[in-house]
């Protein structure tokens, strides 16, 4: 009798699956797959696009001092160094204590007139420990002849781009020229400000000059060099073709100087989003000011090695430009400063197809509409746009790290896991759902945490650990995946179940926490 009932019901889900399937369930899925093929090319012409760019700069051997007047600044015999132009270096920082002294030291170590140049240390830090750690860092450098500031506010309003904003504020900015600025966790070499300082200084018309990242805890893990692949394509591509073709690129957020009179012309810090450097960017842009990327001028700096951290990390970098391109899209469409050409590129490169569909069609092609065909086999998808497009895209990307190319599979499994959370993102920011829109958490940083102190016994690690905590959502297309793979392995003619086991097991490690660093409690 349970059987009988049993196949009953296999036979009623059956049927009614044959009478939905026809009507409803092909016409949508032939419409998502038309949809998704439209993003692919998008994508596909964007990084082709920038990738011949690139080709042109090396085959032209182009150098930013062809293009920018750079001129070292000398000291004059008669005026001292009053020719030097007045610097302000900024480290905003929230309760950091691993690498506070890093930071501090690397800008108070930076070799220019120490008369023309003042350090600010902005901590919004609420561990009152910390706290009196870095101003007593502070006072140590202070104490070696150091002009070095300890700022602090009583309140956290605006996060960041609030301490930016009351740092510009106090009255010895207002002999500055330019800023410079450094997250906590970046150290930039002592020649940093002689290497960027001569653009500014030369070139009127410039507002920025953004160095590049070079990363010092690279090869902690798997999920740190699949990190470094992503962002060296950033850097090498995105912002070099940005630079050279437009002058135009997304601000950092680090380890770059501005033109303080261009900041204040575009209205300064603004916290109206999570991408305040983002948000900058585009408004001093708007008023013809014009950028430089220096990709051979590297500053070290940190990756998040915890996947909770870069969780985080990612939420905010994907949610923000979202949020602000809805914001911003009038009003740079009605900008009349910037010629048709960059207002084009802004909109529709760096903003529609670099910051959303991006992250769209990585997740809702790769993860959700690709497996769902092998279901429904009415509805097919060309072999260009399943196999050939994304097999260069994920070769281009490959381009910016070539000592990692081996791990380009890992890469592509790892980018395709991240891309649930940065598609949940970017909802949240377009459609300003929630309270996570404008929600900021600092990027923990582990900076010496992780390596034994001299004298020290190496803590016995657990022969199974789990991870830190559980990602329900990345589990629950892990098990969507894995039930596609087993079908389209019964079933099917295409042989997609290969990618969909490999990708099934990438969100169950990433689900259950087992990926990344895991952080001392203490």
């Amino acid at each position: 009798m349970e059987s009988f009932l049993s196949a009953s019901s296999y036979g009623l889900l059956g049927t009614m699956w044959e009478q939905v399937r026809a009507p409803f369930i092909v016409p949508f899925m032939k419409m998502m797959v038309i949809m998704c093929l439209a993003m692919s090319i998008m994508l596909f012409v964007e990084r082709v696009y920038m990738a011949l760019v690139i080709v042109f700069v090396k085959l032209m051997r182009y150098k930013l001092e062809k293009r920018y007047k750079w001129e070292a600044i000398k000291e004059d015999l008669e005026t001292g160094n009053s020719v030097f132009p007045m610097v302000l270096v900024q480290i905003p920082m929230y309760n950091e204590k691993e690498v506070y002294q890093l930071s501090i030291g690397a800008a108070c170590g930076l070799s220019w007139p120490s008369d023309r140049v003042i350090i600010q240390v902005l901590d919004d830090s609420t561990d009152p420990i910390i706290k009196d750690l870095v101003e007593l860092e502070c006072k140590r450098w202070a104490g070696k002849g150091i002009n070095i500031k300890y700022e602090i506010r009583d309140n956290r309003n605006g996060y960041k781009a609030g301490a930016l904003k009351q740092g510009m504020k106090h009255s010895y900015v207002k002999q500055c020229e330019f800023v410079a600025i450094f997250d906590a966790d970046f150290q930039p070499d002592p020649d940093f400000l002689w290497r960027t300082i001569p653009f500014l200084a030369n070139n009127p018309e410039l507002a920025l000059v953004q160095a590049r990242w070079k990363f010092v805890n690279s090869d902690e893990c798997l999920m740190t060099r699949m990190q470094e692949m992503s962002l060296d394509y950033h850097f090498t591509v995105e912002q070099e073709a940005g630079s050279t073709t437009h002058a135009f690129f997304g601000f950092n957020g680090t380890a770059g100087v501005w033109r303080i009179s261009a900041l204040n012309e575009a209205g300064g810090w603004k916290d109206r989003t999570t991408v305040e450097d983002m948000d900058l960017a585009v408004r001093v842009s708007l008023k013809g000011w014009k950028f430089v990327y220096v990709g051979d001028l590297k500053v070290k700096n940190e990756l998040p090695s915890t996947f909770k951290a870069y969780r985080y990390q990612q939420h905010r970098w994907s949610c923000g430009p979202a949020n602000l391109f809805k914001k911003m899209i009038i009003e740079i469409a009605r900008n009349k400063k910037v010629t048709l050409w960059k207002k084009i590129y802004v909109i529709y490169s760096f903003f529609f197809v670099r910051k959303i569909v991006a992250h769209l069609v990585t997740f809702i092609f790769y993860c959700v509409v690709l497996p769902a065909t092998v279901l429904v086999p009415e509805v097919q998808v060309p072999k260009w746009g399943a196999v050939y497009i994304p097999s260069i895209i994920s070769l281009l990307n490959a381009v910016g790290t070539p000592r990692s190319f081996h791990l380009l599979v890992f890469w592509i499994l790892f980018e395709n896991v991240m891309s649930l959370h940065r598609t949940k993102g970017t909802f949240i920011g377009l459609f300003e759902a929630g309270t996570r829109v404008n929600e900021w958490v600092v990027t923990k940083k582990l900076g010496e945490a992780l390596k034994p102190k001299p004298g020290s016994k190496p803590t016995k690690k657990p022969r199974i650990q789990i991870g830190e905590s559980v990602y329900m959502l990345e589990i629950f297309v892990g098990v969507y995946l894995f039930l596609c793979g087993c079908f389209d392995f019964s079933y099917g003619k295409n042989h997609y179940y290969i990618y969909l086991f490999l990708q099934s097991m990438a969100f169950f490690i990433a689900g259950f926490g087992y990926i990344g660093v895991f952080a001392p409690n203490s």
